[in-house]
């Protein structure tokens, strides 16, 4: 069997290929994929070729791990039924096509443990519980007072927060983007004369901000460095050392991250609505990247793989 998928051939070129998927075991799923986003974090950095060192690298590859489709068939052993709408948070792949992280295809094989079933009336906006995790994991770390970038992890970031009892500040220097705020507030860092956070929730990716976010913090006061960097990161350390500021990294999401920000999404304490809005047919996947990649007013952007041929 094959499928139809994005490969990244090379920076900058993608097609959309056939690629022969991996044989199913008696604990695997073979789900057909509706929706795939779009990451403008890892999935932008493997585009432009920028990404850094890390594991299974290397071109071509498949990327995605936020997808969501139906269950066409499953092993005995997977414990999903056939029929389910699940959540998929990447796949494997046979052959020399990298699966990095290989979600972004019109079917695939996956573990049965490692899908999540999804209510059917969430559709697409279920693409989005990856990112939820991301920004669970965040969270758990500590409450943040401020959240740094209202994209779609900051938004999460700061809706998670509500929902656990905080109402952080939200900088965001794009216009295009202060829209939006469920139960917090949005400002630009320059309208903000706070000099005493203490903990920071760092979502803008930008590896040059350290400086800018230590000058904020109280006495003994943390950042957690939520989106994924490309270049080296530094700062200066007098006055970190002055303030006794600690930094943390959050890193991937873990199946208990997952599992709680389900469980939060059904017992609608956090809510996905507002937070896609761009979807394209998988055929105009090359402006689709171009847009998700530039477009300041783009949050999340979805393909649709209901159309392939």
């Amino acid at each position: 069997m094959t499928a139809l998928a994005v490969i990244f051939e090379r920076p900058e070129h993608l097609i959309l290929g056939a690629v022969p998927l991996a044989a199913a075991g008696d604990a695997d799923v073979v789900v057909d994929i509706d929706w795939t986003g779009i990451s403008t974090g890892t999935e932008k950095l493997l585009y432009f070729g920028r990404m850094p060192a890390f594991p299974g690298m290397g071109y071509p590859l498949i990327p995605g791990y936020e997808a969501v489709g139906r269950v066409r068939a499953a092993g005995d052993a997977a414990g999903v039924a056939v029929g389910q709408r699940v959540f998929v948070p990447g796949a494997r792949w046979s052959g020399p096509v990298r699966g990095l992280f290989g979600a972004a295809a019109s079917c695939v094989v996956v573990p049965g443990s490692r899908v999540i079933p999804v209510d059917e009336s969430w559709g697409e906006k279920s693409i989005l519980l990856s990112l939820a995790a991301t920004a669970y994991h965040a969270v758990a770390i500590g409450l943040p007072e401020l959240v740094v970038g209202h994209g779609v992890l900051g938004r999460l970031i700061a809706r998670i927060g509500v929902a656990m009892g905080c109402a952080p500040v939200v900088w965001e220097r794009q216009p295009a983007r202060f829209d939006g705020a469920i139960g917090y507030v949005v400002t630009d860092p320059d309208a903000d004369t706070r000099r005493d956070y203490a903990r920071i929730c760092d979502a803008s990716g930008d590896s040059g901000i350290l400086d800018a976010l230590v000058a904020r913090l109280a006495r003994g006061g943390e950042i957690v460095l939520a989106g994924f960097y490309e270049a080296r990161i530094g700062f200066d350390f007098a006055p970190a050392f002055i303030r006794e500021a600690r930094f943390r990294i959050a890193t991937e999401f873990s199946p208990a991250d997952l599992a709680a920000v389900v469980a939060l999404v059904q017992d609608g304490k956090l809510s996905l609505d507002g937070l896609l809005t761009h979807q394209a047919p998988v055929a105009e996947m090359g402006q689709a990247y171009r847009t998700a990649f530039t477009d300041p007013h783009c949050l999340k952007m979805v393909l649709d793989w209901r159309s392939r041929s």
